[in-house]
């Protein structure tokens, strides 16, 4: 199948019809025919993690925010969604947020910041969450909340969305020229990153006094925790073989765990890693973006730098880290794990399978089907090798109507435990209520990855589904959106 050529799914109509196109495509994903309702239906089935008792089988994953203020406390959007995440009915909510350790490690200068003045407000929109929730369904039995903790390392931007201020363990060969860093641009030290492991045990101490049960300590997504895993040519005890490209990760729960030995302890990572793509320099119609093509690495090969990749064909998957970074996990007493893949700001067709780019992407170079194909597979990997581990996948939202009948199967069969939703909540937050109390899915509000919740953050407008949510398509943000998508070759 061509670029462009892509069944859209909503034209699939039935179970039945979408099996049949996943045939026809040699897709081999799980999808039942029919939803189960009740107590026995496998997404309403309770999960045990290390004393956590999770309600059902439904997660929201954490999604970067843009709506604080400046200073780094939730707003009133902010609030709305988290009211949303409790309504939601999904009894997992994983990190709700990516919350910044301290000033320098925000990703956008409207990102959420664990630090003693924000410390209550941040209480407060658990509380919020916890209070819808206790709405909608009568009481929070069962509702386990974390919250992620994280610096943005090489795409760090805390005082302007416009200018990046980058903080970065190595050279790296493509990102540094992809995002504008000259041969003179620092590298973190390792007194430097001994001081960042103190402010993330001091974040943590203030998470669990918010009364959070778990923190996240998130490596994906090219932000530090992931760049970590990738730092082979970084020299001393951060840096090289894989024992020092994980001593950030065993200090800082050797860490958390002296100071806080209450709070559990969980880890999002990108389990598959590929070589920067960019849209294609060579595609004739200048009047849309070019589908996404690989950089050249002729110049770098072996490519050591993408996590869970093959070295020498790095689109392809090599999982030998992966499944050793997952038994470090198991040694240091981690059971609850969320797998990802890649990163949105130079392979978004692997993080978040899409039909539509966001403004800094291109166009999708393969079926988001067989994107999503590829998070459930590895998922599905990990869990057989790792069966004691409680997993969370990713990557769900561009099934669409068929969601449900996936998210049931893979549950079901053992893929997966959890399921994970991220851009779905934003258009449609109480799906997983409806798919459990039996209700007809309202179509209408599906997301369908028009890619807008990325594209306007990344302009500098608040994080939302314009397309779908009336709160911002109703907004004058949408108004510049809709110029932003024309100049870049989107509308």
């Amino acid at each position: 199948m061509k670029f462009g050529d892509f069944t859209k799914i909503k034209s699939l109509q039935t179970p039945a019809g979408f099996m049949q196109h996943l045939q026809q495509q040699g897709i081999t994903m799980p999808c039942d025919t029919t939803l189960q309702v009740g107590a026995d239906a496998p997404l309403a089935q309770p999960c045990e993690v290390q004393g956590l008792r999770i309600g059902n089988r439904w997660a929201i994953q954490p999604m970067e925010g843009w709506d604080g203020t400046a200073e780094g406390q939730p707003t009133e959007h902010t609030h709305r969604r988290w009211q949303h995440f409790g309504e939601s009915g999904a009894k997992l909510i994983w990190g709700g947020e990516a919350v910044a350790v301290r000033h320098d490690g925000r990703a956008n200068p409207r990102q959420l910041v664990l630090n003693a003045n924000n410390q209550a407000s941040i209480a407060g929109l658990r509380e919020t969450l916890v209070q819808a929730h206790r709405q909608s369904f009568g009481s929070d039995q069962d509702l386990v909340i974390g919250l992620q903790l994280t610096h943005s390392g090489r795409f760090c931007k805390p005082d302007s969305q416009t200018q990046m201020a980058p903080q970065i363990l190595y050279r790296h060969p493509l990102l540094d020229r992809k995002f504008g860093l000259n041969n003179n641009h620092p590298v973190m030290t390792d007194e430097a990153i001994a001081q960042l492991i103190d402010d993330y045990i001091i974040a943590a101490k203030r998470a669990w006094d918010c009364g959070f049960q778990f923190v996240d300590l998130k490596h994906c997504h090219g932000y530090l925790g992931h760049e970590f895993l990738s730092a082979v040519d970084r020299p001393g005890p951060y840096g090289g073989h894989f024992e020092n490209r994980t001593r950030f990760l065993r200090e800082l729960c050797a860490g958390i765990r002296a100071e806080v030995p209450q709070l559990h302890i969980a880890v999002r990572f990108s389990a598959v890693d590929f070589v920067p793509f960019q849209p294609d320099p060579t595609y004739p119609d200048t009047d849309v973006l070019g589908p996404g093509v690989p950089e050249d690495i002729t110049q770098h090969s072996p490519y050591r730098y993408a996590f869970g990749a093959h070295p020498l064909a790095p689109t392809h998957i090599d999982l030998r880290e992966s499944l050793q970074l997952l038994g470090l996990l198991e040694q240091l007493n981690i059971r609850l794990v969320n797998i990802t893949l890649g990163s949105p700001y130079y392979n978004p067709h692997l993080t978040r399978p899409a039909l539509y780019p966001p403004s800094d992407g291109y166009q999708p170079p393969e079926d988001p089907l067989l994107g999503v194909m590829r998070h459930l597979h590895v998922v599905r990997d990990l869990k057989r090798a790792f069966p004691q581990l409680t997993f969370m996948g990713s990557g769900y939202s561009y099934l669409q109507e068929f969601l449900p009948y996936v998210a049931q199967a893979v549950v079901r069969e053992g893929w997966t435990d959890l399921v994970g939703l991220g851009r779905m909540v934003l258009s449609y937050h109480d799906l997983p209520a409806d798919v459990l109390r039996g209700r007809a899915l309202q179509t209408k509000r599906l997301c369908r990855t028009f890619s807008d919740c990325t594209t306007a953050p990344r302009n500098a407008l608040i994080s939302g589904c314009y397309p779908l949510d009336t709160h911002y398509k109703k907004s004058p943000a949408m108004i510049e959106l809709t110029q932003i998508k024309k100049q870049a070759k989107l509308a």
